[in-house]
């Protein structure tokens, strides 16, 4: 089972796009205020003075700490790690990649605690995972350049290749491991709050000024009393779920479609679209490789169908010289041939 073959092979793909989209996300959204929430102007926090956490102390983890008083410097290592971004999403040397993009990435993160929040542990530990996994066997530039050219060497060929694919998988089930304890354990912690056990607790965040950020669409769904109900109750509901639904194929289907929503509610919401996005990137190692492959088949036969005809072909068809005309004989005779042969 964990030496066999590769697991969620398109899941994991999903995973590394997601997860690189939500790196070059927040770094872009936070670009324009660069030195302010995270630069030499984020002294007020007191980070740079006096690190709150452990990891600035470490020499590998405290590069941006040692350039946020050269704006110029700080500057090209956050293009730097947008760049990373970019290359973990088209799938390039995502094994080379992947750590300096993690180191710098807890570099980064670390220089304003109050920035953040608990969407970058999960980031962090999610990133940690997949260092052993190979993300890019679908959907990568590494998987279309194994596919043009078979001589290149395949990085888990050999006798080593049973203990890569172990490592893959292990990845994998530390994954979902990691996603059901964050939503079973956030799920309990919630029954066991007054406002949750009333029902109204999704009404007070919505009307705060920090996770209130669309105020027409907090009054919207909280205008109906049942509703909120219905969305406090039934978020501690799929949450403590998830895990079990998980070994039913039905049951899985209705609590990623429940988490999913989940998800785009706090995102919408509250103001919180990375933290979602990071979730919703490791939700994807639950749905199937087989079901990934039907949606590929038929994005691709339905994006053949819908391409323009080649008008030339076209006009060579009514017309033409007497070869023409029998090379497109032959042509068809040799599909229907094939056709019956099939």
């Amino acid at each position: 089972m964990l030496t066999g073959r590769y697991h969620a092979t398109y899941g994991l793909a999903v995973t590394r796009i997601l997860i690189g989209l939500t790196g070059l996300g927040l770094i872009l959204t936070n670009f324009s205020a660069r030195h302010y929430t995270f630069g030499v102007g984020s002294a007020w926090n007191g980070e740079i003075a006096e690190p709150k956490s452990d990891f600035p102390n470490i020499w590998l983890f405290s590069l941006f700490h040692r350039a946020v008083t050269v704006p110029p410097l700080f500057t090209a290592m956050m293009i730097g790690l947008a760049l990373l971004a970019i290359v973990i999403i088209l799938g390039w040397r995502t094994r080379i990649v992947l750590p300096f993009y993690l180191v710098l990435w807890m570099s980064f993160i670390e220089l304003n605690d109050g920035a953040g929040d608990q969407g970058d542990n999960a980031y962090r530990i999610f990133m940690i995972a997949l260092l052993f996994a190979d993300t890019t066997r679908r959907w990568s530039l590494d998987a279309r350049r194994r596919a043009r050219n078979p001589e290149f060497p395949d990085h888990d060929g050999g006798q080593w290749r049973w203990a890569l694919i172990m490592a893959h998988n292990l990845a994998i089930v530390v994954l979902a491991f990691q996603v059901c304890a964050i939503y079973m354990s956030g799920g309990l912690y919630k029954a066991g709050g007054e406002a949750w056990q009333h029902g109204f607790a999704v009404y007070n965040p919505l009307h705060t000024q920090q996770f209130g950020t669309w105020p027409v669409l907090s009054d919207l769904m909280t205008a109906w009393g049942p509703m909120v109900v219905a969305i406090s109750w039934g978020s501690i509901l799929f949450q403590c779920a998830f895990p079990f639904m998980l070994f039913n194929r039905y049951t899985r289907i209705i609590a990623l479609l429940g988490i999913l929503s989940f998800h785009l509610g706090i995102a919408l919401l509250m103001g919180l679209p990375w933290f979602s996005l990071t979730m919703i990137a490791v939700d994807a190692i639950f749905i199937r490789d087989r079901s990934f492959a039907k949606v590929s088949a038929y994005l691709r036969h339905w994006w053949t169908s819908s391409a323009p005809r080649d008008a030339g072909g076209a006009s060579d068809t009514g017309g033409g010289s007497g070869a023409a005309k029998g090379g497109s004989a032959k042509t068809r005779t040799r599909s229907s041939a094939g056709s019956r042969g099939k």
